[in-house]
């Protein structure tokens, strides 16, 4: 007998029997070497207080005493007493003449850096609020917005992600970018259109990062001109946390709705291009949350679950968004959405990187109450921070960081979880 041959034949029986199994030792050997990707995800950065403005009926706190009374009297607005009451760390702005929050947008930056660093990050997204307090103002204040620019987009995260080929910041607006005019917020796509550390092809997109194809698609949406289109209610609770109902409504300038019929169809776009997509992993990205904790939001969340949640339920892994200044973990059960699969949807807050503000406890707990399909997993207010999450195998790995109040910029891990992905599982 031939021994080559009958190595040939071996060789050859094995291959088939590796076919009948549903399967090639090229496919098994992609599985196993499926190269995780992972993202450093944070909203609501762009503050800085020599920025901002006084309201007309907003008087300045001149002493250390008048600002910490301030910073209680918005606390008790949220909790019964001053137990775990923690201030804001604080500035005195000579030119406003008033002591004011100071910023986490660069200890924020200097946290994810070293957990970029420590962890790996492939690629970031950055929710929006890049610029406050009213986004690009084309120098209509008297400052130059390539100053504002350098400040709060390219000075903090210019550089993070160095190292990493392909390394980009992948970013949207929120509602203070949309706030001065339309041509403001254009301004500010386009200048990080521009820059080599960031990507926005558009006010809503769908893309897939470098070295990523068939794995990971991100879909971002524009909720500000979401919720510029539908019908808003304005918030109101009473002592106890209770939902208040009220005839009046939120409204928005003009240059904020669609003005195109791609804008408005925003909606019918995400739900097809998710439907559409064949990548594994499917990341969904607004600034707003569709639930939250912080009791002045609730209105705008629901608004946008009428409009968002259809299409995340059914065919999205998770839906990241910032606007309120804290960091939470939910998740929502889809059952009210026919064709879902059967896992929880994870809705992740991450709105802290420059801001924040306190929890509302009792409004998370008549939320919870009333709402069975909602699951609080995790909050986490008065705090700076930001997420990192990791998607290997099955699962997406989120863990929430915080950064000190001294300013010092040093990553603090606050909790982990674990999701497995859905968008490939059947529907219940």
């Amino acid at each position: 007998m031939n021994p080559r041959a009958t190595c040939v034949e071996s060789i050859s029986s094995l291959l088939v029997l590796l076919v009948l199994a549903g399967g090639t030792g090229t496919a098994g050997a992609t599985e196993a070497t499926r190269r995780p990707a992972s993202i450093v995800i944070f909203g609501d950065s762009g503050y800085i207080p020599s920025y901002e403005r006084l309201d007309a009926d907003e008087p300045p706190l001149r002493s250390l005493g008048d600002y910490l009374a301030a910073e209680a009297r918005d606390w008790l607005e949220r909790n019964p007493t001053l137990d775990g009451f923690t201030p804001t760390p604080w500035t005195f702005e000579s030119a406003l003449g008033s002591h004011i929050a100071a910023s986490g947008l660069y200890p924020v930056a200097w946290a994810m850096d070293e957990t970029c660093r420590s962890a790996g990050c492939d690629f970031g997204v950055m929710l929006g609020d890049n610029i406050y307090p009213d986004g690009a103002t084309l120098g209509t204040d008297g400052i130059d917005d390539q100053r504002r620019f350098g400040d709060m987009l390219d000075r903090p995260f210019g550089k993070l992600g160095a190292g990493t080929p392909d390394f980009a910041i992948y970013a949207m607006l929120g509602n203070h970018d949309w706030k001065h005019s339309r041509e403001g917020a254009l301004a500010q796509m386009q200048y990080l259109q521009q820059h080599p550390n960031f990507r926005m092809p558009g006010l809503f997109y769908r893309v897939v990062p470098p070295g990523f194809d068939g794995e990971v698609e991100l879909f971002v949406v524009d909720t500000e001109m979401l919720l510029a289109s539908t019908r808003v209610a304005k918030d109101r609770l009473d002592e106890q946390g209770i939902e208040l109902q009220t005839d009046e409504v939120e409204t928005w300038e003009a240059h904020i709705r669609p003005q195109t019929a791609e804008e408005r169809e925003m909606v019918q776009w995400l739900g097809r291009s998710l439907a559409a997509s064949t990548a594994r992993w499917k990341l969904v990205f607004g600034h707003h949350a569709l639930w939250s904790g912080g009791g002045s939001k609730y209105e705008k969340a629901r608004s946008l679950r009428r409009l968002l949640l259809p299409a995340l339920c059914r065919h999205a892994d998770a839906y990241f968004a910032g606007d309120d200044h804290m960091l939470e973990v939910y998740t929502d059960d889809c059952k009210a959405v026919d064709g879902a699969p059967a896992a929880p949807l994870p809705l992740l807050v991450s709105g802290a990187a420059g801001k924040y503000r306190p929890l509302h406890p009792a409004f998370m707990a008549q939320q919870s109450s009333n709402n069975p399909q909602l699951r609080n997993l995790w909050s986490k207010g008065s705090t700076w921070g930001f997420m990192w999450t990791r998607l290997a195998g099955e699962a997406l790995q989120l863990r929430v960081f915080s950064t000190p109040a001294d300013l010092s910029g040093r990553p603090v891990l606050e909790a982990q979880f674990e999701f497995p992905r859905r968008s490939g599982a059947a529907a219940r």
